[in-house]
């Protein structure tokens, strides 16, 4: 673990997501670092194949959730 520096206004962005997503300000910042580095090495993924991929690692279905 380190620290990482990152702008004020991007700090803020990640605060503001992280109350609407429920996650630690951490917690989405190392979200949207997984996001980008996953559609970096995938560039003909869209968003929603890489979070599609990333149920399937966790062995969660995207039925499972809309049914919770």
């Amino acid at each position: 673990m380190g620290i990482v520096k990152i702008a004020d206004d991007l700090h803020e962005e990640a605060r503001r997501a992280s109350a609407v997503m429920c996650r630690s300000i951490n917690a989405q910042a190392e979200f949207w670092m997984t996001i980008g580095m996953l559609a970096e090495a995938n560039p003909t993924l869209s968003y929603n194949d890489i979070v599609r991929q990333r149920f399937a690692a966790a062995e969660l279905s995207v039925a499972e959730l809309a049914a919770a």
